[in-house]
C-alpha cells in the first residue's frame, strides 16, 4: 500500500560496478532486516547504504530514492486523512502539544462560525474560553470522553468524543469530534415547559381525583421498603391505631396517608397536626377546639378541634414526643373512651377518627425518663411501622435520584438527562443522616446549579463531600476498606429500635435466604467500588492486585450492575 513505508529491498539497487571500481570508497553496511530507524541513522554518515547479509553484497540503497517514497507516503496519508476527517460529517478539531489548533473542518467551520484560515495555527483558548474547552482538558489530562454534553460557547450545546494523540508514550495532542445538538437542547427546553404545564395540570387534576395508587409517591424496591408496604396492606384492614417510628426524613407522613388511602373512602379526611410546632398553651385548644367565650381572645363563634375535623378520616400526630405530659393523659381517655371535651365545652362530643402517631424518639427511653406515658405507650402501639433510614436502602437512591430529578429538571427549566456515575458513587457513599428529605434537597440544589446540562460533583454540598472518607493510600500493596453496612426490618409491636441511636446499634437483620443474597451482593458491590477507588479506576491493576483475571473482574463488575 502506497500510503505506508515501502519495503527495504523494494528500494534495492543492483548496480556495483561503481564500488568495484573504487573500493576504497567509504559504504556503512547494513543487513536487509534492519529497520528503517536503524536507516535512517545511518544516513548521517552516507547517503548510500550496503545491504549485506552473509555471503556478497546484495546492492545499495540510496537516500533519495526513501526521501521520495517516504514523501509520497507521506502526502497519500494527509490525502486519506482530509477525506476522512471531511467525510465524518462532525466538526473535527485537532491540536497540537503547544494548544494551537492543528486542523479544523468544514464540518467546524459551520457549526463555530470560525473560517480554517483564521484559526488554523492559533492557540484555541484565543477563540474560545479555556475553561469551556474539553480538547484543552484532554490534551493535559489525557481524559478520553464520549458523547459527553459540554458548552463550548454560551449559546451552543454539543456532543463531543475526545482522545489524546500518543506518541511514544507521550501526548502530542488531541483530537475532539463535535455533533451541534443547540437545536434539539432548545426544543427540549420548550418540551420541559410544556411538559411542567402538563404536570401543573395533572397535579390540579389530582387534587381533585386523587391517586388510586396510594403507594405512588413512595419510591424505592428494596426489600426493607416492600416489606414496610407489605405491612400497611396489613394494617389496612382494619381500624387500629398505628405508631410509625422512623429517622427524620424518611418521610412518615407519606406513610400515614398511604395507610389512610388504603383504609378510608376517597371523601374521608387526613388531618395532620406536629405535635411539636405548637405551643403547649394552644395546643389543647388546636386538638379538642373550644366553644365560644372559652377564652379571651377565642373566636366568639368557637372553633372544631383536629379531632373533630378528622370525623370519619385520620388524625395523623406527628411528632407525638413533643407532645406536653398533661394533654397525653387526655389524648389517652380519647383513645380509651372515643369521647372528649372542647375547651370550655360542657356538652361531651365523640371522636370517630382513626389515629396514626409518629416520632423519631426512643419513646421507651423517654418512659424511663418520666418524659412519656407509659399507659399512653401501648395505646399508641398497637402496631408499629419502622421505617428504614436511607442509609440502610441505598438501593433505592437511584430511582429516588431519578424522580426528583425529572421533578427538578421541569420546575427550574433545565436540561438533564443523569447524572453522572462519578457523582452517583458520592451519593451512595453517603450516610444520609437527614435521609429522603436530604436527598431530594440535594437534587434540587444540582437542578439549579446546572445550567449547561453538565452536572459536575462540585455541585454536590460541602456537607456531602466533607464526609467522603480520604481516599487510601495505593502506596502498598493492601487497601484498607470500609466496613459493611447494616440492613433494618420491621418489628412487632414489642421490639421497637431505639430510631436514635448513632450507627446501626437497636435495628435488626431480616433472616432470609433473599435478605442474605442481596445484602451480600450490595457489600460486594461496595467492596469492588472501594477497590477501584484505591487504584484509581484501574482495572488491569486491581484485578492483579486481587488476583484474578481481568475477564474474571468484568463478569463480576457486570453481574452487580457495577
Amino acid at each position: 500500500m502506497k500510503h505506508l513505508l515501502p519495503d527495504l529491498m523494494s528500494l534495492l539497487r543492483t548496480d556495483l560496478r561503481k564500488w568495484d571500481r573504487d573500493p576504497s570508497l567509504p559504504l556503512p553496511v547494513i543487513p536487509s532486516s534492519a529497520n528503517w530507524a536503524e536507516v535512517i541513522a545511518c544516513f548521517n554518515e552516507s547517503p548510500y547504504l550496503l545491504i549485506q547479509d552473509e555471503g556478497p553484497p546484495q546492492g545499495y540503497i540510496v537516500a533519495a530514492d526513501v526521501l521520495q517514497h517516504m514523501l509520497q507516503a507521506h502526502r497519500l496519508l494527509e490525502a486519506y486523512l482530509e477525506t476522512t476527517l471531511e467525510t465524518a460529517g462532525s466538526a473535527l478539531t485537532l491540536i497540537d502539544e503547544e494548544a494551537k489548533v492543528a486542523y479544523w473542518t468544514s464540518g467546524a467551520e459551520h457549526v463555530f462560525s470560525i473560517r480554517k484560515e483564521d484559526i488554523v495555527g492559533q492557540p484555541a483558548a484565543d477563540f474560545f474560553p479555556p475553561e469551556r474547552l474539553q480538547s484543552l482538558k484532554t490534551l493535559y489530562t489525557g481524559e478520553t470522553v464520549y458523547r459527553k454534553q459540554h458548552q463550548p460557547r454560551s449559546d451552543l450545546f454539543a456532543l463531543i468524543n475526545a482522545r489524546p494523540v500518543v506518541l511514544d508514550g507521550c501526548i502530542v495532542g488531541a483530537v475532539a469530534a463535535e455533533v451541534d445538538i443547540t437545536t434539539e437542547i432548545r426544543l427540549h427546553q420548550e418540551l420541559l415547559h410544556m411538559s411542567s404545564k402538563v404536570q401543573h395540570l395533572e397535579k390540579t387534576v389530582a387534587r381533585l381525583r386523587p391517586d388510586s395508587d396510594p403507594f405512588a409517591g413512595i419510591k424505592g424496591s428494596s426489600p426493607g421498603l416492600k416489606q414496610c408496604l407489605e405491612t400497611i396492606r396489613k394494617i389496612s384492614t382494619t381500624s387500629a391505631t398505628v405508631l410509625i417510628l422512623g429517622e427524620s426524613g424518611t418521610g412518615k407522613e407519606l406513610f400515614a396517608k398511604a395507610i389512610h388511602e388504603l383504609r378510608e373512602p376517597q371523601t374521608a379526611p387526613f388531618i395532620a397536626i406536629n405535635c411539636g410546632a405548637i405551643p403547649a398553651s394552644l395546643f389543647e385548644s388546636e386538638l379538642f377546639g373550644y366553644e365560644k367565650g372559652a377564652f379571651s381572645g377565642a373566636d366568639p363563634k368557637g372553633k372544631k378541634g383536629k379531632i373533630e375535623l378528622a370525623d370519619g378520616g385520620t388524625l395523623f400526630l406527628d411528632e407525638i414526643g413533643e407532645m406536653p405530659l398533661e394533654l397525653q393523659v387526655k389524648l389517652l381517655r380519647v383513645l380509651q373512651e372515643k369521647s372528649y371535651f372542647p375547651v370550655g365545652g360542657t356538652r361531651m362530643k365523640q371522636a370517630n377518627c382513626r389515629i396514626i402517631a409518629a416520632t423519631n424518639q426512643n419513646l421507651l427511653g423517654m418512659i424511663a425518663n418520666n418524659q412519656f406515658r407509659e399507659d399512653l405507650y401501648y395505646r399508641l402501639n398497637v402496631i408499629n411501622l419502622v421505617i428504614p433510614p436511607l442509609r440502610m436502602r441505598k438501593e433505592d437512591i437511584y430511582e429516588l435520584t431519578r424522580t426528583f430529578l425529572q421533578e427538578f429538571s421541569l420546575l427550574y427549566n433545565r436540561h438533564i438527562e443523569s447524572l453522572p456515575s462519578e457523582v452517583f458513587k458520592m451519593l451512595f457513599s453517603y450516610d444520609w443522616p437527614g435521609n429522603v428529605r436530604e436527598l431530594r434537597n440535594v437534587i434540587e440544589r444540582i437542578a439549579i446549579l446546572t445550567t449547561d446540562g453538565e452536572v459536575r460533583p462540585e455541585y454536590l454540598p460541602e456537607s456531602l463531600t466533607a464526609s467522603m472518607d480520604p481516599k487510601p493510600s495505593t502506596t502498598g500493596g493492601s487497601m484498607p476498606l470500609r466496613s459493611m453496612p447494616a440492613r433494618s426490618s420491621l418489628h412487632s409491636a414489642g421490639d421497637v429500635p431505639d430510631t436514635n441511636q448513632a450507627g446501626n446499634e437497636g435495628l435488626l437483620f431480616e433472616v432470609s435466604p433473599l435478605a442474605y443474597k442481596k445484602q451480600m451482593e450490595t457489600y460486594e458491590s461496595d467492596l469492588l467500588l472501594q477497590c477501584l477507588e484505591t487504584v484509581g479506576g484501574n482495572k488491569r491493576m486491581l484485578a492483579k492486585r486481587l488476583g484474578i483475571s481481568r475477564a474474571t473482574l468484568y463478569n463480576r463488575m457486570k453481574r452487580l450492575g457495577l
